[in-house]
């Protein structure tokens, strides 16, 4: 079962798609440790069982992540035909940057998919196989393995605050449509950068924080009222209904 998930790159908002296998998301985390050091070495003692550990904080937590690319699966316009064409975005955040005024800096990536991914990150590596190529050798097919490290969130996404409080399935699109519209949201176009990528956009949980008081767990209510499937984008120009939430929910 293979899932879609989005990429936004912090400094041009560009927006990467691709498709993931969730059996081969792996998360891993190091706590901020160390041993202590003597001009002689390391600090330990014969009696002792385990090495002396200095807990020095931060740390590091990593998300390895497979993902799919497919010329065949690409909404661009005119068609891709070089699949590295749609890999090359993510290559060039393992690339060194040029210098800025502040001197070198690391560009970051907001990986999101679903309602529980929302992870600021630095690309740390990527490892690429490539398959079905042309009769002229141009690959069609990537399987792209991703390395990304967390980084400090300085716009974390909220918690939510009362988790369960919304029923599933058609019990929920029953309960959303059936609520009275607080207001009709006309969804913005994204941009088109530079290179001709889609920038910018609104996602359904920035929409309800916007309407629901910064409770943004409660897009499942918008997606369900205005019959989206695919969060966390909004349609570009649709009109939304923002319905009610239910009693309890806030």
């Amino acid at each position: 079962m293979m899932e879609r998930v989005t990429f936004i790159v912090t400094d041009s908002g560009n927006r990467i798609t691709c498709l993931l296998n969730p059996e081969h998301l792996v998360q891993r985390r190091r706590a901020g440790l160390r041993r202590p050091m003597a001009a002689t070495g390391p600090i330990t003692g014969s009696a002792l069982s385990d090495d002396v550990l200095l807990h020095t904080g931060g740390g590091r937590t990593e998300i390895d992540l497979d993902l799919l690319f497919d010329v065949s699966l690409a909404p661009e316009t005119p068609p891709v035909t070089d699949v590295r064409q749609l890999t090359k975005p993510l290559w060039d955040l393992a690339e060194n940057q040029e210098p800025s005024m502040d001197g070198a800096r690391m560009t970051t990536v907001r990986f999101l998919w679903g309602k529980p991914w929302n992870v600021l990150a630095v690309v740390e590596s990527v490892a690429e196989r490539l398959e079905r190529f042309d009769s002229g050798g141009t690959p069609t097919r990537s399987w792209l393995r991703m390395r990304l490290r967390r980084v400090p969130d300085p716009t974390p996404p909220a918690a939510d605050p009362v988790p369960g409080t919304l029923p599933a399935g058609e019990e929920l699109t029953t309960l959303a449509q059936a609520a009275e519209p607080q207001e009709i949201h006309n969804a913005l176009s994204p941009g088109v950068g530079p290179d001709g990528s889609q920038t910018g956009g609104e996602r359904l949980d920035e929409l309800a924080a916007r309407y629901y008081g910064g409770r943004s767990w409660l897009w499942r209510l918008i997606a369900a009222a205005n019959g989206l499937d695919s969060a966390p984008w909004a349609p570009p120009g649709a009109a939304l209904v923002i319905p009610e939430p239910p009693t309890g929910a806030m």
